[in-house]
């Protein structure tokens, strides 16, 4: 087993008592952050505790597993890349609710997925976690050494612990961001109604023309509906200012 390092500062994880690690975790991840801000926590916690040479976390987005945060910079695959639920070591671990340690030649097991973006696939030792709300999967972290390594019951404990904490973090940021995005989608929409009134108005045509006469503009123009709406808005109320 490889010596875990010291957290910063303070003694070896493997000297603390389990009631300080697990204060530790809550400290470090607790919070009302934006999910990209959580999961880069829980990856520099991961790390800091079960010493490794890459950590990866996916959260569960329908029925895919997004890639959202890395130990090693990956700004080409990070929010891109996506798993679907039983692909993969990852999307087993995701599927069964169970982690998964192979201690060598990870890339050889039968479930294994590999990808040409991510140099982690030649990586000898892997370990999975499943990241857990309420009873439900909602994510996965994995840690990857580059030689082998037989991961210990207590590190799969601490790494399965640090899924569960995490998992209530990772729904309410992840709910957060949802509810942004849904009244920017409401706004978008109450713009588009007011825009779709003044050209009903002044064209003297119908809801569904003045829609499909916003939505040709925002192709022609590569602007999305809400830009040419507003533009829509603003030269009515020029056009009222004038008069």
């Amino acid at each position: 087993m490889v010596d875990p390092q010291p957290l910063d500062p303070g003694p070896h994880p493997g000297d603390r008592s389990d009631v300080d690690l697990l204060h530790e975790i809550g400290r470090r991840i607790a919070s009302a952050d934006p999910l990209h801000a959580v999961l880069a926590r829980v990856v520099e916690f991961v790390s800091s505790v079960v010493p490794c040479d890459s950590c990866f976390v996916y959260v569960l987005e329908d029925d895919d597993l997004v890639l959202r945060a890395s130990k090693t910079p990956h700004p080409d695959v990070v929010d891109r890349l996506k798993l679907r639920v039983g692909e993969g070591i990852t999307g087993w671990v995701a599927e069964q609710g169970e982690p998964v340690a192979v201690a060598r030649r990870a890339f050889e097991d039968p479930r294994f997925q590999a990808f040409n973006e991510l140099p982690e696939d030649r990586y000898e030792a892997f370990l999975s976690v499943p990241v857990r709300s309420r009873g439900k999967v909602v994510g996965v972290i994995n840690l990857q050494h580059r030689r082998t390594h037989e991961h210990s019951r207590r590190e799969i404990q601490v790494i399965a612990t640090i899924g569960f904490l995490v998992g209530a973090e990772i729904e309410m940021a992840r709910l957060e961001t949802e509810n942004v995005e849904l009244s920017e989608q409401l706004e978008t929409r109450k713009i588009v109604d007011r825009a779709k009134g003044i050209l009903q108005r002044d064209l003297g045509v119908s809801e569904e023309e003045a829609h499909l006469t916003i939505q040709r503009h925002s192709r022609q123009r590569r602007k999305t509906k809400k830009e040419i709406a507003e533009a829509i808005l603003l030269a009515d109320e020029l056009r009222k200012g004038r008069t």
